[in-house]
């Protein structure tokens, strides 16, 4: 049965109706609703608001390194130490390294531009922060509904967002209803504000209807792939930032990586690879593994007798939007906004968005109590646009511009471009250098390109995709219809496979695509959906743009509990 049979013949769904539904309880979805409740109590008015969230729990799908600047959860909340945010280290020391394939060169400290710059930041869970965030949203009187996935965007006669229906539970992978069936609900909103993360599903939809990016640069992505060790305290410093890069991506070829010393003798390491590469055998999961062996990185993992004896206790991967400025897109449309990496505010050249996400987040709030106390509905709140462009996020966006997009012309030349912009000129640069292709585009046939041979796993310090996999907790109920989906079933084979030597098999970081041979000995392209960890790069990188990653039933996915 399609949604509209469905519909028909178990609807009409029931509804809710609230003055602001939120989509993603994310930190910018849930920076949304606190600062909507903060302006509802600061002026005395009673405003509804909701958060639907696809994750079992807030925090439950989030994934960043990371490093929180502190900056706009000061203006959320100026005491958030003193009620006690998750903000436990401090950064104490940073190094950049480029490295080479058996050395390393350290930029000195004095010559790191103020992007690169961490002290007065706090390396934290992410994860563990949204938690907190949660609590103090449904403190204030937020509704939370976790393990609800909006599933499609409601519009009412005019063309204008109304809200959101959540997906259908119960649907079997015959597409028909099974005995735990049951129809999903409409959240009915005066605005909706969209905060699903890097390339949202319901996001990109409304991007391409209301033609938002119209003059913009193609949005840039990379993916981010992170595992949380637990180390020897002999090798462990507290507060310590490092970044590298250089091998083993080459010249061409966006990436670094990220080694973060959190508390309780914990590290996490990352790597990100931009998805503008150009070779079909690259691997992201496999470079990631690679460059754990460099010696100046295992270092850390090892004892003085060169034995691994850390040990990995998380694993997971997200899709992160990187284009900047130049790619982000109009946030407002009749009735509703994009909030943060749903829109692209994340400042590459910092590698950070959380602070950008809860600035956009209050941004947008702001203007939406504004609309909502004026008892306007379903219009496009202009305010948050104009906010913005009056904001230090601006200002701060404005100065990195150009950080991704030099990039293109090989990591010397890009190193050498955004040394000179941002230490040198401090980010007042009178030039602007644009993009001109999507990331798929980039793709190269295999014909042109050389096959890249991975060492195999050893289990200790780098492992296979499935045993990372299960750290992650991701888990889907999997009589359910694979939420991610075929424009044309014969594309993978007949153009991926064939063209591209089957692409989707390796820039998976879950081990969700693999082509096989059916009965008759043919290729065919078997997709694992249950193993998804909801990174989103298939939807971002098929050459084709042949795979469309849908919601699956909500509380499905990974559960990153520490990430």
């Amino acid at each position: 049965m399609t949604p509209q049979d469905i519909l028909a013949q178990f609807g009409p769904r029931e509804s809710m109706e609230y003055d602001v539904v939120i989509v993603g309880a994310g930190p910018a979805g849930l920076s949304t609703a606190i600062r909507l409740k903060q302006l509802a109590t600061e002026k005395g008015k009673d405003v509804s608001v909701v958060v639907l969230e696809k994750g079992s729990e807030p925090g439950a799908h989030i994934l960043s390194g990371a490093v929180l600047d502190p900056k706009s959860l000061t203006e959320l909340f100026p005491d958030w130490k003193a009620m006690g945010a998750p903000l436990n280290q401090p950064v104490t020391d940073e190094a950049m390294l480029f490295l080479s394939e058996g050395g390393a060169y350290r930029t000195p400290n004095f010559l790191l531009p103020e992007c690169s710059q961490n002290h007065g930041n706090y390396i934290i869970s992410l994860g563990a922060l949204t938690r907190w965030l949660a609590q103090q949203a449904e403190n204030l009187g937020v509704e939370i509904f976790p393990g609800f996935a909006a599933a499609e965007v409601l519009y009412d006669e005019s063309g204008a967002v109304k809200g959101v229906a959540t997906g259908n539970m119960g649907i079997e992978k015959s597409g028909e209803p099974g005995p735990n069936f049951q129809i999903g609900m409409e959240l009915l909103g005066k605005y909706t504000i969209f905060a699903e993360g890097a390339r949202g599903n319901l996001g990109k939809q409304l991007i391409e209807k209301f033609k938002l990016d119209a003059g913009c640069d193609p949005q840039s992505y990379g993916i981010g792939i992170k595992e949380l060790w637990e180390v020897d305290p002999a090798r462990h410093e507290p507060g310590l930032v490092l970044h590298t890069a250089g091998w083993p991506m080459d010249d061409k070829t966006y990436g670094g990586s990220f080694l973060y010393h959190m508390e309780d003798n914990k590290i996490a390491l990352g790597f990100i690879t931009g998805l503008n590469y150009s070779n079909p055998y690259l691997s992201p999961f496999e470079e990631f593994q690679r460059w754990k062996t460099h010696p100046n990185i295992r270092w850390y993992l090892e004892n003085s007798k060169g034995e691994i004896t850390a040990k990995r206790i998380a694993y997971g991967a997200r899709a992160i939007t990187a284009g900047g400025l130049l790619s982000l897109p109009k946030t407002v449309f009749p009735g509703g906004a994009l909030v943060g990496c749903d829109a692209g505010y994340l400042n590459v050249s910092r590698i950070k968005g959380s602070h950008a996400a809860i600035k956009s987040g209050m941004l947008a709030a702001e203007a939406a109590f504004e609309a909502v106390a004026a008892g306007r509905q379903q219009d496009e709140i202009s305010a948050y646009p104009q906010a913005f462009k009056q904001s230090w996020l601006y200002t701060e966006l404005n100065k990195s511009r150009n950080f991704k997009s030099w990039f293109k012309y090989g990591l010397r030349v890009g190193t050498l471009m955004n040394g000179l912009e941002q230490f040198a000129l401090k980010g007042n640069m009178s030039w602007t250098i644009h993009r001109d292709k999507p990331d798929y585009a980039y793709l190269k046939p295999a014909s042109e390109c050389k096959p890249i041979e991975y060492p195999k796993p050893d289990g200790k310090l780098t492992f296979d995709r499935l045993s990372s996999v299960f750290i992650s907790n991701t888990n889907h109920e999997e009589n359910q219809p694979a939420h991610l989906t075929l424009r044309d079933a014969s594309v993978p084979v007949n153009v991926n496979l064939a063209k591209y030597a089957g692409p989707e098999a390796r820039y998976c970081p879950a081990g969700v695509y693999e082509f096989v041979k059916d009965d008759s000995g043919k290729d065919k392209l078997q997709i694992n959906a249950q193993n998804c960890v909801h990174c989103k790069t298939c939807d971002i990188k098929d050459p084709t743009q042949n795979i469309v990653w849908v919601t699956p039933e909500g509380g499905g996915g990974p559960n990153y509990a520490q990430m």
